[in-house]
């Protein structure tokens, strides 16, 4: 059983993971003016892997060129398994996001993305991760607080919305990997390995079908170098740290906050106003990560004389 403290610090690091995601949804609209979905996934992802790789010979020196083994006796070749699954979901995840961004609303993307604090728990059941009451209360009541954040117009299903659906089942898949392939190994170096994965299997299609120009690049090099150094090597590696000691589903729920933290980015800098609604919805969201956090009360057995 983990301690409070443990539990607390890994959803320090999950929550800042989901700040960092909440301000990348603005460089993500951003990067799509000048460049292509899939050549926005690959640079960002291809930064984020040579952005870790001194941070992984750093560590190695500080821990004196000893390299965590996974306690349960698993091969060393755990990590790189681990890297290659999560890389290939983040993949098809980040691009279809950013199709779907293309094509509908930022509130029905913000929404629809925040889907995957439902769908984790749903796909936990099948690989035998039940969750208590309380999460499901939790669950239900995020929802309802996104419902309220994001959807500010007639929810109809079009193309972009159901690439943006299927985007959280992939980022859904991701966390449930994270978790599976996560205690026991180096975060940072699974970290890197899946940005090296995802970035070369977004490289093929971008020169296939995007080519893009140098100058396409470099006019969107503040977008991509955010996505690449800040949401992809930082947050992805708080990720995957932070999931080591938290339940998949309550690790959802915090990363949901990132379309809180986009919501309230806008209002803080860019003077975008949000109605009574959208701040009940906000409200809402947070009382949902509270709940999941609070201690279950435990249930003392009678004494048998």
């Amino acid at each position: 059983m983990k301690s409070t403290a443990t539990r607390l610090r890994a959803s320090a690091l999950l929550l800042l993971t989901a700040v960092i995601w909440g301000v990348a949804f603005v460089a993500q609209s951003v990067g799509m003016d000048y460049v292509g979905p899939f050549t926005f996934s690959s640079v960002r992802n291809l930064i984020g892997g040579v952005v870790l790789l001194p941070c992984i010979a750093l560590l190695d020196r500080l821990n004196g060129g000893a390299q965590r083994v996974p306690s349960s006796g698993k091969r060393t070749m755990w990590p790189v398994l681990g890297g290659v699954c999560c890389g290939a979901a983040l993949a098809v995840s980040e691009v279809l996001q950013q199709f779907g961004i293309a094509r509908t609303s930022v509130g029905k993307a913000g929404f629809l993305t925040a889907m995957y604090i439902l769908i984790v728990p749903l796909l936990g059941l099948f690989v035998g991760k039940r969750v208590g009451a309380k999460i499901w209360a939790a669950v239900a009541l995020a929802v309802f607080g996104m419902y309220l954040l994001c959807m500010t117009e007639s929810f109809q299903i079009a193309l972009g919305d159901w690439l943006v659906l299927l985007a959280a089942v992939g980022f859904s898949l991701h966390i449930l990997i994270i978790d599976h392939f996560s205690p026991g190994v180096d975060g940072v170096r699974m970290s890197c390995i899946q940005f090296f994965t995802a970035g070369l299997l977004c490289l093929v299609p971008t020169l296939i079908w995007e080519q893009p120009t140098w100058g396409a690049l470099l006019s969107a090099w503040a977008p991509i170098l955010y996505a690449g150094v800040l949401s992809s090597a930082v947050a992805y590696t708080l990720q995957v740290i932070g999931q080591r000691d938290t339940e998949p589903t309550v690790a959802s729920l915090i990363l949901s906050l990132e379309s809180v933290v986009a919501a309230l980015a806008g209002w803080a800098i860019l003077g975008e106003r949000l109605s009574t609604r959208e701040l009940l919805g906000c409200v809402l969201a947070f009382a949902a990560i509270v709940l999941a956090q609070l201690p279950e009360k435990r249930v003392c057995a009678p004494n048998r004389q």
